[in-house]
């Protein structure tokens, strides 16, 4: 490698613990995005599912967010190896999917086989999740925490870009629940990956009394990570409502073919790549404060191009990308200045708690949300629907405005760890 190509690659990348488990991740990120599109397509095509199905599916995968998070993120501050936890998550989730292709060929998938395979994977996920942020701030310095970030969420973007795509072809060529054996072998990559590295971890913490809460007192005791936390939730609620009837309304309002509908998705998220390649310089110009309130409306005001999509086709089309588009370069620029923001804020000794209690927002409002979306869908109809949900999003800004944190430039100085049990963090 020749010094020129070294400065084009970025410093981490150039470090084989991070390289390996980004790629891993990244094979990972883009089965998700196929999976994004195939699984309510396949209960759409194969099973015939109405707005309700659609609700209970997209709820399915979430709910054990709602249900185990906290307790698991409890349980995995608990053992020695966060990463021996990711393994067997991936491993199960690898499983779980292959049953779906396999139980199609044979004539036999139903909706309550996807339902359970939804939950059961959602289940895993949970582990997964609530593992990954220790790992995460145990591979990489402060000082590359936006860098690693950009990272991921590049990744993430290049999952949008190409995994809606994918799936939208794959399902016309193949039928969906085969698409989804795609997803199940990203998952088995993403292990392998997992299983080449082998970076020190924080020590376990001791299971004292109220062990499994001290990461909610914390997020409660901490000003701006409470403030964004109710942002979260408003904006994930009401983003399901959207997501829960969304596909079922372009395909059947919108009249668009799966595979346009996956081009205009994949295209529209080349705005997640803008994103993740201007976050920094956008961080680094406004202050870590005001980029995630930009982006969190950035994420959620684009979104109401979808009820007012009408005309042409190719003006639907349009517009539909162009919401696409502007709301993943507002996503993108939201979670690489959070995801920085909220690991360097967060002590190691709580790490996995305080993972916990963030996906219980960030994931478990999820299915209160779709469940809403599919009962909202068959009441009011979807387009009053997409009305609802682009409009309650778009106000969920209002908790950052009002909290300390649009004054707040700079990382917070990383939390050293602390004794188990003890009062944990500054008050930000």
């Amino acid at each position: 490698m020749t010094a020129r190509t070294k400065t084009l690659i970025p410093e981490l990348l150039r470090e084989r613990t991070f390289r390996r488990y980004w790629t891993g991740q990244s094979i990972s990120l883009l089965g998700d995005e196929i999976h994004r599109v195939a699984m309510p397509l396949a209960a759409v095509t194969a099973l015939g599912a109405d707005a309700a199905d659609m609700g209970l599916l997209t709820a399915a995968p979430l709910v054990p967010a709602l249900l185990f998070s906290i307790p698991a993120g409890g349980w995995a501050d608990g053992r020695a190896s966060r990463r021996r936890l990711m393994l067997a998550a991936d491993l199960g989730r690898f499983l779980t999917l292959a049953t779906i292709p396999a139980a199609y060929a044979l004539g036999m998938l139903t909706l309550t086989q996807l339902l359970a395979v939804a939950f059961v994977t959602g289940t895993l996920s949970v582990l997964f999740n609530v593992s990954n942020n220790t790992l995460y701030a145990a591979i990489v310095p402060t000082g590359q925490l936006l860098q690693g970030s950009s990272l991921l969420n590049g990744s993430r973007s290049m999952a949008f870009v190409a995994g809606p795509s994918t799936g939208g072809v794959l399902v016309q060529i193949l039928a969906a629940p085969f698409a989804l054996l795609i997803d199940a072998l990203s998952y088995l990559a993403s292990a392998l990956f997992l299983g080449r590295i082998s970076p020190p971890e924080p020590p376990p913490a001791r299971h004292e009394r109220g062990h499994a809460l001290e990461g909610l007192r914390w997020v409660v005791r901490t000003p701006v990570m409470r403030a964004i936390q109710l942002s979260t939730a408003t904006l994930n609620f009401f983003n399901f409502i959207f997501h829960a009837i969304f596909v079922l309304y372009a395909t059947k309002e919108l009249n668009l073919a799966p595979g346009t509908l996956g081009l205009v998705l994949g295209g529209g998220a080349v705005g997640g790549l803008a994103g993740a390649v201007l976050a920094g310089r956008f961080v680094a110009r406004i202050g870590y404060g005001r980029a995630m309130a930009l982006g969190n409306l950035g994420f959620s005001l684009p979104l109401v191009l979808v009820p007012l999509a009408q005309g042409s086709p190719s003006l639907v089309i349009g517009m539909l990308f162009a919401a696409e588009f502007l709301s993943c370069f507002g996503v993108m620029i939201l979670d690489i200045s959070a995801n920085a923001f909220m690991t360097a804020l967060i002590p190691d000794a709580v790490r996995s708690r305080v993972s916990g209690v963030l996906q219980t927002v960030n994931f478990g409002i999820r299915p209160l949300g779709a469940l809403a979306g599919g009962w909202l869908g068959t009441v009011l109809g979807l387009h009053t629907s997409l009305w609802i949900a682009t409009t309650g999003a778009a106000l969920g800004v209002g908790w950052l405005l009002c909290s300390p944190l649009p004054r707040i430039r700079e990382l917070p100085v990383r939390a050293e760890p602390v004794a188990s049990g003890s009062a944990v963090g500054q008050a930000v």
